[in-house]
């Protein structure tokens, strides 16, 4: 039996919000759905493309506000974007995504416009920390292109990577954010402890950078790593510089983590440094 709704208002002809019985109020989105279409209006399940519910009060309000200052090609671009990325992702996505992505582009086009470039300071950790994500918005960014007949900056890759990656994992942007702003930090504490440049795109890096993404997330759940004492021990003498660095990052991580980090990652950092340090 096909599913009914009804209708509490069409945002526009593609757009409709909708009560159903189960799940309350919801979004359906489908070509020309909501044209001539008044309130309580009854619409079957076969008309509309895609359906999705926006629990949180305030999110819908934020969705309904955003729709009414886009236009319909844009937003048929950016639900394909979505959709695309939907089905590129193995994990239902956060619906909250409809809303982030959807301001997110629309925001990025308008300063495109008005020649306004923001540059993304953690492109490359970025792109270090979430290597599928980042490829899927490389992806999303040509889609956007060759469809708007726009260029987008390349920054705009990596800060769409991270609201991808915020919707898969269900984290808000602000801790996903998180990770790459304490990460470069890290990075500048190296540089200035060393007085080195670090080289972003060699592999020693990246195995740090990944390493660093594991420390943060178990620093976060509280799990424990073994010390191996012998090790620490041999580190401690034979690469004093290294292992005092590794302490120095372990105090910036307690701070900005606001959590306990354990001294076996010492020995783990001392390493990755030692390895970053010798070519």
């Amino acid at each position: 039996m096909k599913e009914s709704f009804q209708i509490k208002k069409a945002l526009n002809n593609n757009v409709l919000i909708a009560n159903h019985h189960s799940f309350g109020e919801v979004v359906l989105i489908g070509k020309g759905i909501g044209f001539g279409k008044k309130k309580d209006d009854i619409i079957e399940e076969d008309r509309f493309e895609k359906m999705f519910v926006l629990t949180n009060q305030k999110e819908q309000e934020q969705y309904k506000k955003l729709l009414t200052d886009i236009d319909e090609e844009m937003l048929d671009v950016v639900q394909d974007v979505i959709q695309y990325i939907s089905d590129r992702v193995e994990h239902p996505l956060n619906e909250h995504i409809h809303i982030a992505l959807t301001d997110h582009i629309t925001f990025a086009l308008k300063r495109l416009q008005q020649g306004m470039d923001l540059k993304n300071p953690f492109l490359i950790e970025t792109k270090s920390l979430y290597p599928f994500e980042f490829q899927l918005a490389t992806d999303v960014i040509d889609r956007l292109n060759k469809k708007l007949n726009v260029k987008l900056p390349e920054g705009e890759i990596g800060f769409i990577a991270l609201h991808i990656h915020s919707s898969v994992t269900n984290k808000p942007l602000s801790e996903v954010n998180q990770y790459s702003q304490l990460i470069s930090r890290l990075t500048d504490v190296i540089e200035e402890s060393l007085k080195i440049k670090v080289d972003r795109e060699s592999v020693n890096y990246l195995r740090l950078v990944r390493h660093l993404r594991y420390t943060i997330e178990r620093v976060n759940t509280g799990e424990t790593v073994a010390e191996p004492e012998k090790l620490a021990f041999l580190l401690k003498n034979e690469y004093p510089l290294c292992y005092n660095i590794s302490w120095k990052m372990i105090k910036v991580m307690q701070q900005a983590l606001k959590k306990p980090v354990y001294e076996a990652e010492a020995v783990y950092l001392t390493m990755h440094l030692y390895r970053l340090t010798n070519k």
